[in-house]
């Protein structure tokens, strides 16, 4: 193979590098949405009818969602584990950031907020 065949390869070799290593950094940087959590987590159990009751942001008001948040999401989640994510429990699968951003949400569309919201 010529030299100049060799480096271009290798110049195009190492622009693909680059290029998927910056995809997928700005895929992991990029940060969910509470909206999208909740859709992503907790919807599938909290729909219409189900035995684990219906919830949305609108379903409790601000002080509701602080204190389940403080004290009875651990509890009531402890062996719930999400058959979307390969059976894995869904306090594991969530990290604390997330958990946060869940809670501000949730907080923020309360049914007494500015900004009540369904997440249909």
């Amino acid at each position: 193979m010529p030299r100049r065949s060799r480096t271009l390869t290798l110049i195009v070799f190492t622009l693909v590098i680059v290029l998927a290593v910056a995809f997928s950094a700005s895929a992991k940087d990029k940060k969910m949405t509470g909206k999208d959590l909740y859709k992503e987590y907790c919807k599938r159990c909290h729909v219409a009818d189900s035995p684990n009751g219906e919830y949305t942001p609108m379903t409790l008001i601000q002080d509701q969602w602080s204190e389940f948040f403080d004290e009875d999401l651990v509890p009531a989640h402890k062996s719930v584990t999400d058959p979307n994510h390969d059976d894995k429990p869904v306090l594991e699968l969530l990290t604390p950031e997330e958990l946060k951003t869940l809670r501000e949400w949730t907080i923020d569309h309360a049914a007494d907020s500015e900004h009540p919201m369904t997440c249909g």
